[in-house]
């Protein structure tokens, strides 16, 4: 137990010297032409030294918020701002699918053609009818993927409600902290880590996995190669499947962003009492008379 605590305070310590580090000297890791660096920056992507120096900063910020309130609050609206604004974008991906769709069933239904190319600014991008239509499942997961802290934000998630409503105010936010920081950030940290070798296993070769340790990466770095998935699932379909992973990672990242502010949001309410509920809350409208069905699209 001793050994333990010993260690995580020693890695609480070494994250803000691995920070200190990566801040200045970004050619270690960002410098992709020297493939060490390359290597580095996957090997600390997954890694337990950027856990404790986000940590760290998770640390810093927390304690400046228990000082000072407003702070808090203030990371509350940025952070809800961005899931915001990410997902207010994403969403739109749902209308380019829907037009790709039509596109499709035009051009290969009533005009017959095998091809669609695009050609924005004079410059052609051609591919099949079946890539695109294969691709429409991108959009789709563009969707889930970045509208996820979106959806949350707005009360618009599937929720599973066993005692919660019957509850009071300061109980509700108690449930929400423990589940914020029990629950929805061990399980983002967690899949980032798997998630972020499972991408770059498919990126380059030989192969990397979350098992690791950098010596043995670092003299795999002079073998190293770029070998970027192009297989589909029929040979002329869609081959960017790689996509896909990246937005794992920007989902899991999201969670993990929310998260942290629901911690917040729940913290600051069961301080300040009920009168704080939803306060600075940034929710979408229907429009007059459509109270009831908001929160609920």
């Amino acid at each position: 137990m001793l050994d333990g605590l010993i260690w995580f305070v020693t890695q609480i310590g070494l994250g803000f010297y691995h920070i200190a580090l990566a801040v200045t000297q970004p050619g270690l890791w960002l410098d992709w032409s020297d493939k060490e660096a390359l290597i580095r920056f996957i090997y600390y992507g997954g890694s337990v030294e950027l856990f404790f120096a986000v940590f760290d900063i998770f640390l810093l910020v927390t304690l400046a918020g228990l000082l000072y309130r407003p702070f808090m609050w203030g990371c509350v609206r940025v952070l809800e701002g961005f899931g915001n604004a990410v997902g207010r974008t994403a969403a739109w991906a749902g209308l380019i699918m829907v037009a790709q769709q039509i596109l499709i069933v035009f051009l290969q239904s009533i005009f017959r053609l095998g091809e669609i190319t695009i050609a924005p600014l004079g410059i052609g991008f051609t591919q099949s009818v079946g890539w695109y239509a294969e691709g429409l499942k991108l959009w789709n997961a563009a969707v889930v993927a970045l509208c996820v802290a979106y959806a949350f934000v707005q009360g618009s998630h599937v929720r599973v409600d066993l005692v919660y409503a019957a509850i009071g105010h300061r109980a509700k936010r108690a449930v929400d902290m423990f589940g914020a920081l029990f629950f929805m950030i061990p399980v983002a940290v967690l899949t980032w880590m798997y998630s972020w070798f499972f991408l770059w296993r498919h990126l380059i070769t030989p192969k990397v996995s979350a098992s690791d340790q950098l010596e043995m990466m670092l003299r795999k770095s002079r073998i190293v190669k770029w070998n970027v998935e192009t297989i589909g699932f029929s040979p002329d379909g869609f081959n960017a499947y790689f996509l896909f992973k990246i937005l794992i990672l920007c989902f899991v990242a999201l969670v993990f962003v929310q998260a942290v502010a629901f911690l917040y949001r729940s913290y600051l309410e069961f301080v300040e009492g009920e009168e704080s509920a939803g306060k600075y809350l940034d929710l979408d409208t229907l429009g007059s008379g459509e109270e009831a069905y908001e929160g609920t699209h």
